[in-house]
């Protein structure tokens, strides 16, 4: 929502009114439902005041912050639901005896919801709609398609298969780089220590000194004197950073797109490689799931694009569906976002022209998935060498810091 500044004619006095909307438009239909009678001059957009701004901002953070379904409830929940729907128990049944003896409070109270609305005569796809962001534009999908051929069983099946391979996925990512950033933030933790505790040690000494200190010396001090007269501001604009960062991550598509940019940039060592290699694995998987389900080609792309978080990437994946629809092949559309290897935009090709596309999709995501498996594995590996250099500078530094004036203060004495 954007602040408008409207400038109105209300009984004969022209006055400004301000106001929420979402475009000029929209502006001038809410100061007339506001209020009846007032003619309506011009709309402009403004700045929010400061107080709604920060106002806004907690709202958001707080927002954003709400936890999600856990996906292992989620999976466990859709398995009972295909289990007991292969028993030949009703879907409303199915649905409220799932809620009820789930130990997950918001999705006790959507499997009720959804049951309520099925008995009142919605579809399950239409009572499922309103739940897609707790749920996602892949269940949306298998639902829908359990539900047109009469097998939710096969769909929920293949949905909780889905969610599982996504939630190893991301579950081998989070541990491999666990320890990489559990050993630089301990590093830099004992560094600090270092800088506050060790360095005033030596600063009378080297205060001292007539000559001019060494720059290792000099940037030692400094350190030292930020940390010990602003170390309490220091932390505080990290965790402003961080959490502005996140905020605006969440809230401003502007900002996330750039982030997701940069994130797949060939200058982010590793970084790029893993959100590229993971982001494509799970479209693939996703993408040949749902044909292999008998879902339309078009709507298997639609609901592949939905499990896209790197929007840099998802514009492109957006272009196919598009394309597709100017005549253009899977293989050919595919090419033009240009993020599939020739190899494999030759194997879709392939499988296209020979009536294979299933297999060879599930021989790209193969492909993909050792790649990604191969880089999760090694990635400690892969890490050492920049962990490695990172500590040898923080040592060095501090030894340099340290024992160059020492040595000049021993020359200075044997000279004398």
């Amino acid at each position: 929502m954007k602040y408008f500044n409207v400038t109105i004619i209300d009984k004969g006095k022209k006055r400004v009114e301000s106001l929420y909307a979402e475009d000029k438009r929209d502006a001038v239909v809410v100061a007339k439902k506001k209020l009846p009678g007032i003619m309506v001059v011009k709309a402009v957009e403004a700045a929010a005041p400061l107080e709604d701004r920060i106002s806004n901002f907690f709202k958001n953070l707080k927002k954003g912050s709400r936890k999600k379904v856990p996906l292992q409830d989620k999976i466990a929940t859709i398995r009972q639901i295909a289990v007991m729907t292969d028993a030949g128990i009703a879907i409303n049944e199915t649905l409220t005896e799932v809620g009820e003896n789930t130990t997950n409070q918001t999705l006790r109270d959507i499997y009720l919801a959804i049951s309520s609305d099925i008995n009142a005569g919605k579809s399950m796809t239409a009572a499922f709609e309103p739940y897609r962001e707790d749920f996602g534009h892949v269940a949306m999908a298998m639902t829908e398609l359990g539900e047109r051929t009469g097998n939710i069983t096969g769909a929920y099946h293949t949905l909780a298969d889905i969610l599982e391979n996504l939630r190893d996925n991301t579950a081998k990512f989070k541990k491999a780089i666990r320890s990489p950033i559990i050993t630089l933030v301990a590093m830099g933790i004992a560094f600090t220590i270092l800088i506050m505790v060790v360095v005033p040690k030596f600063k009378g000494i080297f205060e001292k000194f007539k000559t001019e200190l060494p720059i290792p010396t000099q940037i030692l001090l400094k350190l030292e004197h930020i940390l010990n007269n602003y170390g309490l501001f220091v932390l505080g604009g990290l965790i402003l950073i961080i959490v502005s960062i996140q905020y605006f991550y969440k809230n401003s598509k502007e900002f996330k797109y750039y982030m997701d940019k940069l994130m797949i940039h060939p200058k982010f060592y590793l970084i790029n490689e893993a959100v590229y290699l993971s982001t494509m694995y799970n479209y693939t998987l996703v993408f040949g799931e749902l044909v292999k389900a008998g879902i339309p080609v078009a709507e298997a792309l639609d609901s592949s694009v939905g499990m896209v978080t790197n929007s840099a990437m998802k514009e492109k994946f957006k272009t196919v569906n598009a394309n597709i629809g100017r005549g253009m092949s899977l293989g050919e559309a595919f090419q033009i976002t240009g993020l599939f290897e020739n190899m494999l935009l030759q194997m879709i090709k392939a499988g296209e022209k020979g009536g294979q596309l299933e297999t060879m999709l599930d021989k790209v995501t193969g492909y993909y998935h050792r790649k990604f498996a191969d880089l999760i594995d090694n990635l400690s590996s892969y890490i050492e060498p920049i962990m490695m250099f990172f500590i040898a500078g923080l040592v060095l530094l501090m030894a340099l810091g340290i024992f160059m004036p020492m040595w000049d203060l021993g020359k200075a004495v044997k000279g004398g």
